[in-house]
């Protein structure tokens, strides 16, 4: 049953994709940014509906009062290609960190160019992190928040951290709060995997970390908390009364944290 539901939503969900895009395409660009994106949030919206009703996954959000309205940036926990749009609705005016490769796409490439994210070239090193810092500091003046996914690349649930010094760059130059998110949601949309698997993912977004910390503080802190409570959602959901199969990075931090969870891949 997983698999046919799986099926049926990964194919609900790219038709979802196409038919929005090309629907909307002479709305979306008739309109000033700041409105076109109530398009970007229904879509995500959307996604979310398909997601319950066609693969019985559902969501749960606490500690949206924690995003501020104006400028802050917001550090999600990365692990599938859920938490990059189920967010969306709930943050004013985002701007993403992305590689410039996006913008090359047809149609999806000019909705990122009207939304004036900030296209970089990961292969530059410096150079690009340097013009996140630029380009981030003018989205700032227009009230916006960034996100950027601290350890750079999709992680699967449990999985040891490894945080990328940008988000400390970028906290220490930008003089903003930092408000993480926490979740688990890799075990119920795995990465590298077409499988979605029923239950509730439970995000939590954390209170915000104050700028103006010195940059080993702020990076064990943002570690610190962040980590801590996808721990705790990590239990919650090994816990549950219908848990989602635990990958092996799961069940490693799992019996760390002396938590004994059934014999089920």
């Amino acid at each position: 049953m997983v698999i046919i539901r799986s099926l049926l939503f990964n194919t609900a969900f790219y038709i979802n994709v196409i038919v929005q895009l090309l629907l909307t395409l002479p709305y979306f660009f008739l309109l000033p940014r700041e409105k076109a994106w109530v398009i970007v949030k229904r879509w995500a919206r959307s996604n979310a509906w398909l997601h319950r009703v066609i693969a019985g996954t559902d969501v749960k959000i606490t500690g949206l009062e924690n995003i501020p309205d104006g400028p802050c940036i917001i550090a999600p926990k990365h692990q599938s290609f859920w938490d990059t749009f189920t967010f969306l609705p709930y943050i004013r005016d985002a701007v993403f960190i992305l590689k410039r490769e996006l913008t090359w796409i047809p149609v999806f490439g000019w909705y990122i160019k009207k939304m004036e994210m900030i296209a970089i070239d990961r292969g530059s090193g410096s150079k690009a992190l340097r013009q996140a810092v630029a380009v981030g500091r003018e989205r700032m003046k227009d009230g916006r928040q960034l996100i950027i996914y601290p350890e750079g690349t999709r992680r699967p649930p449990g999985a040891e951290p490894v945080y990328k010094y940008g988000v400390i760059e970028l906290y220490s130059k930008l003089n903003v709060p930092v408000v993480p998110i926490a979740h688990v949601a890799g075990l119920y949309w795995p990465r590298r995997k077409f499988l979605r698997f029923p239950g509730t993912i439970h995000a939590r977004v954390l209170p915000p970390i104050p700028p103006g910390l010195p940059r080993d503080e702020f990076r064990d802190r943002l570690i610190r908390e962040t980590e801590a409570a996808c721990d705790q959602l990590l239990i919650e959901a090994a816990s549950s009364s219908n848990p989602p199969p635990l990958p092996e990075t799961a069940r490693k931090r799992l019996a760390e944290l002396g938590v004994k969870v059934p014999d089920r891949k």
